[in-house]
C-alpha cells in the first residue's frame, strides 16, 4: 500500500476552510439557543405576570407580544345558593341523611344531626364541604362523601315579558348569565310581533337601573357590550314591533310591520302594490304629531315612514 504524501501547502489550505465551517455551525447553534432561551423566559414571565403586564413582560425579553402566550378567558363564576332554592343532599352509604329541602329567606336549612346550617351565599361545592365538615367533626360519619344537587333555582331569577315565545321567570344558573342567554331560554322574540328594542330594568348597587338595548347592535361586532350580565330580579321587556297601516287601492290592506328605514315605496310594496284601479298620485299619509293631532301629508316615494303612520292610496279617475 502506497502512501500519498500531503504537502504542507495543502494542509495549510484545508485548516482555514474547516475552521470557517465549524465557526458558521457554532454561530447557528448559538442563535438557536438564544431564541429558545428568550421564548422560555417569556413563558415564565407570562405565567407570573397578570394579564395587564404580559405585553411588558414579553417586550422585556425581546419577544413581541403577539408571539407570547394568549391569556385564557376567566372562568365563569359559580351559582350561589339563596332563599327559595330547592336542593337535594345525598350522603354516600347513609340514606337516612339524604333529603330534599328548600332554603329559607335567610339562606338556612335544617339538617339531621347538625341542626340549622347557613348555606345562603355559598356555591354547591362550598355547601358540600360545610355539611361534610359538620358530619366529620361531630363524629357522626367517619369519612362523609356529600353531594348537593340544585333542583330549583328561585333566589336569582329574571322575568321576561312582552313579545317572546315563552314569557315567564327564568333562573340565573351562573353569575355570568347574559341577556342573550335568557332570551334564548324564552324561545326568542316573536318574528312578526317583537321589537328589536329591548328594555331591561332592575337595580345595581342599590340604585334603579334601566337600559334600552338595540338587539341587532348586540351581534354587530366582536365586542358585545350591550349583551349585559343580568342580576336577580331583573325584568326584560320586549315591546311590540312598530307598525304602519295601509288602505285603499292596494292588494293587501291592513296593519304591517315597519322595518328599519322603510320608505313609502317599500311600504307600498309590502302591501302587495297597487290594484289595477289604484294610482301613485295623490297618496295621503296620516301622521300623529307629538301634541296628539293628526297631520295629513303628501309624501314622496323616498320619504321614511314612522310608527303608526296611515297610508291611503286613492282610486285612479281614468
Amino acid at each position: 500500500m502506497s502512501v500519498v504524501p500531503v504537502s504542507s501547502c495543502d494542509m495549510a489550505a484545508a485548516v482555514p476552510a474547516r475552521g470557517a465551517a465549524l465557526l458558521a455551525t457554532w454561530q447557528r447553534m448559538r442563535s438557536r439557543c438564544k431564541a429558545l432561551i428568550a421564548m422560555s423566559a417569556a413563558a415564565l414571565l407570562m405565567s407570573a405576570l397578570p394579564a395587564a403586564g404580559w405585553a411588558q413582560g414579553a417586550a422585556a425579553v425581546g419577544v413581541s407580544p403577539s408571539a407570547a402566550v394568549t391569556a385564557s378567558p376567566a372562568p365563569l363564576a359559580e351559582y350561589r345558593l339563596g332563599g327559595g332554592d330547592l336542593i337535594r343532599v345525598l350522603v354516600y352509604q347513609n340514606p337516612d341523611l339524604t333529603m330534599e329541602t328548600r332554603l329559607s329567606d335567610n339562606g338556612l336549612i335544617s339538617y339531621p344531626l347538625l341542626g340549622a346550617l347557613k348555606l345562603g351565599g355559598l356555591t354547591v361545592g362550598e355547601s358540600e364541604r360545610v355539611i361534610a365538615d359538620g358530619l366529620r367533626k361531630g363524629e357522626f360519619v367517619k369519612n362523609p362523601q356529600v353531594s348537593v344537587l340544585l333542583m330549583t333555582a328561585r333566589s336569582s331569577q329574571v322575568s321576561v315579558l312582552g313579545q317572546v315565545q315563552r314569557p315567564g321567570r327564568y333562573p340565573l344558573e351562573t353569575a355570568q348569565t347574559r341577556l342573550s342567554d335568557v332570551l334564548a331560554q324564552a324561545g326568542g322574540i316573536q318574528p312578526s310581533l317583537g321589537s328589536d328594542q329591548i328594555t331591561v330594568v332592575g337595580s345595581r348597587d342599590g340604585k334603579a337601573f334601566r337600559k334600552l338595548v338595540d338587539l341587532p347592535q348586540v351581534f354587530s361586532g366582536e365586542q358585545r357590550p350591550d349583551d349585559i350580565v343580568l342580576q336577580g330580579n331583573d325584568v326584560i321587556f320586549v315591546d311590540r314591533a312598530p307598525v304602519f297601516f295601509i288602505y285603499g287601492q292596494v292588494q293587501k290592506p291592513g296593519m304591517l310591520r315597519l322595518e328599519r328605514g322603510m320608505t313609502l315605496l317599500q311600504g307600498l310594496a309590502a302591501g302587495g302594490g297597487l290594484t289595477l284601479r289604484g294610482t301613485d298620485k295623490g297618496i295621503r299619509l296620516h301622521r300623529r304629531a307629538a301634541d296628539g293631532r293628526t297631520a295629513v301629508l303628501e309624501p314622496g316615494m323616498d320619504d321614511a315612514l314612522r310608527d303608526g303612520d296611515v297610508i291611503y292610496v286613492r282610486e285612479s279617475l281614468f
